[in-house]
């Protein structure tokens, strides 16, 4: 997936070199700058996913896979089939996501 994305924002890259748009006045130009930004996000997007499953396969040779890297808890069988990079159990992840504002728990 990631080399399909890579070997897409290249062709979208060496198009617009070959005959970059002109946004002003091309309708077109608009969308090949979408086109861009949607595929590198998520080569970018990816990428995090192949680095975060690496650091779990790490996890896995030091013994360390399915425990709770905050509180040492057991992350948890089907939290770990749902996301199996994680690296925090329920309780903690909730606790990160209140603190930074971002989920239900913030208040």
């Amino acid at each position: 997936m990631v080399a399909d994305l890579q070997a897409e924002l290249d062709g979208i890259i060496a198009a617009q070199n070959d005959d970059p748009p002109d946004d002003e006045h091309d309708v077109e130009g608009s969308s090949v700058g979408f086109e861009r930004a949607r595929v590198t996000a998520l080569l970018e997007s990816a990428t995090a996913n192949l680095v975060a499953l690496d650091a779990a396969s790490e996890r896995i040779g030091a013994g360390t896979f399915g425990r709770c890297e905050v509180c040492g808890a057991a992350v948890g069988e089907e939290r770990l089939s749902a996301m199996p990079a994680t690296r925090r159990c329920i309780v903690c992840a909730r606790a990160s996501t209140a603190e930074s504002g971002r989920g239900p728990l913030h208040g």
